[in-house]
Parts: structure tokens; sequence; C-alpha cells
């Protein structure tokens, strides 16, 4: 089994943005859709105007709190290959990009620095355990300004999937198939297969790969928040996600 960012490196960046079968334009409007209305107390106020984009992959979020007016937009992935995609979309946005481990926030952003910190799609599920995931919310608390606002968006895991239910199509075309498998492995981690067939001339090319993610329960995630100081200002499902936001008082 690899890590999380070896898995990214050997096999899901160059796949990432292509799996979600819908343009660049539309993802990053779709996360506007999301964004704004959860970051609708900071947006516009003068400051600060930090955002971080924590695990921001090819940018879908990053630009979104970018257009949405926050500036600069710091984002933070581990994966070069999909930052490089981020710049190639990032024109002349004030957006300051970080090759970095999202648990380095407290090198990367000043105590009380940030009005919004967001850690979108399946982010804090790649996190190592459980203990990270409460450094995280603490180092988040601390960066975040008063009255800034942390949202989180992850698939939870918690339900085991039974027999075929855990085979998933992800995504297919002429000359790419995208499947995953699902391995629970204990009520704290699943392993994630993923395999992907590509067609090479006359024949079809497996690449396969392996890593784990968290198994994490809204309650307990809430549970941790608080215990961090946030107030939980909604939740709830976002699409095939759960949505929490919470705010720093």
């Amino acid at each position: 089994m690899t890590t999380v960012d070896e898995h990214y490196q050997r096999l899901l960046a160059k796949h990432y943005t292509w799996m979600f079968n819908t343009s660049f334009a539309q993802k990053v409007e779709e996360q506007k859709s999301i964004l704004s209305p959860a970051l609708k107390p900071v947006i516009g106020k003068p400051t600060p105007s930090l955002a971080v984009d924590l695990g921001s992959g090819p940018g879908f979020q990053t630009i979104a709190l970018a257009q949405l007016g926050f500036a600069p937009v710091v984002a933070v992935d581990t994966s070069a290959e999909l930052l490089g995609e981020l710049r190639s979309h990032a024109g002349d946005l004030p957006i300051q990009i970080r090759h970095a481990d999202l648990r380095d926030l407290p090198g990367i952003v000043a105590p009380g620095e940030a009005a919004a910190i967001v850690c979108m799609g399946d982010t804090l599920t790649h996190l190592p355990g459980k203990t990270d995931v409460r450094a995280l919310f603490a180092a988040v608390s601390s960066c975040l300004a008063p009255g800034g606002i942390f949202v989180i968006t992850y698939r939870d895991l918690t339900v085991e999937l039974k027999g075929t239910e855990r085979f998933i199509l992800v995504r297919n075309d002429e000359n790419t198939i995208m499947t995953c498998f699902l391995e629970y492995e204990d009520p704290e981690y699943v392993t994630v297969h993923d395999l992907v067939h590509t067609r090479e001339s006359k024949s079809w090319i497996l690449c396969k790969s392996s890593y784990r993610k968290l198994r994490l329960g809204a309650g307990w995630l809430i549970q941790e928040l608080l215990a961090s100081g946030f107030v939980i200002q909604s939740q709830g499902p976002s699409g095939r996600l759960f949505q929490i936001v919470a705010g720093k008082p």
C-alpha cells in the first residue's frame, strides 16, 4: 500500500480533474455556489481578507475564493502536478501557492491572519489519524481571526458497504475507465483501491494503487470542533459529501 502522496503521484493526480466529468470552469462555479453562502459573513470585509485552501488540488476552491474577493488566497497541497495545474488557471488572481502538507499550516499562516480557511473534497480523510485531525482543528482555530470561518466537506465512510456495493465506477470514456474498490479494515480506516484502465493502440493498460482513508463521523468531527473553540454554524449534505461550517468566536 502506498501513502496518500505516493498514490497521487503514481496514479490519481493525472486523472484528478478528468474524473469529475465537467469543465474546470464549471467546477469552480459549483464551488462558488457552495462557498458563497457559507462564507457570507466574511465576504467583502476589508480586514483580514486572507483565505486558505487546505488540500487545494488543481484549485477549484482556490479560484472560487479569489473570485469571491478574498486576497490573497493561499493554496496548500502536496501534489506538485496538481499545483502546476492550478498555476495554469490562476492568471492574475491573488493566489499564493505552497507545496506543503496541510499540517504545516502554522508555519504558513500567522495567528489570527485568516478570514476563511477551507478543507474540502476528501482532504480531511487523507490525514494519517484522528490525532492529526485534532491538531489541524487547533491550528485552524489559531490561524483564523475572530469571526473567521472554517468550511469542511468530506466523504463519510463510517457506514460499511457490503459485497459488490464496494465496487464503484468513477468515470469512463472511450479511452479511460476508472473504478475503485473499498476494503473496510477496521472502525478507523478504509483502504481505497483505485484501478485505471487506459487504451493504448489496440490494448488496455492497467494502472493500480491503494491508500488508506480515515472513517470520520459527523458527530465526532463536531465534538472536536467544539473542543477547539469553534461554534457550529451549519451542517448537512453537500452533494455526495457532508459539509460543516464552523466559526471562530
